[in-house]
């Protein structure tokens, strides 16, 4: 049985106002098996928490960093953690 982790990213560059959460949201659900949401921060990063299989979470970070992602990423933080629940399917924020 493959373990559940909760993925948080902080992703920097031009990713907000350019589709990249929208994007962002289908990409996960292309993957399937996450749950989470992607919003915006005030400071123009953008949020990603992911919470399913580590290998599909992985998938998703590796996207975030290397994808064909709307806009332009510059770079991405994430932590890693126990999955807290709490979410229905994938979201926009």
């Amino acid at each position: 049985m493959e373990e559940n982790v909760r993925l948080t990213g902080w992703v920097r560059g031009r990713v907000q106002g350019v589709g990249f959460r929208w994007w962002t949201r289908a990409t996960a659900l292309e993957i399937g098996g996450m749950a989470g949401y992607a919003g915006n921060l005030g400071d123009g990063r953008v949020q990603v928490v992911a919470e399913g299989p580590r290998e599909r979470c992985e998938r998703l970070l590796d996207w975030l960093r290397h994808g064909d992602t709307p806009g332009r990423v510059d770079g991405v933080t994430e932590i890693w953690g126990e999955p807290r629940g709490g979410y229905e399917g994938f979201e926009i924020r």
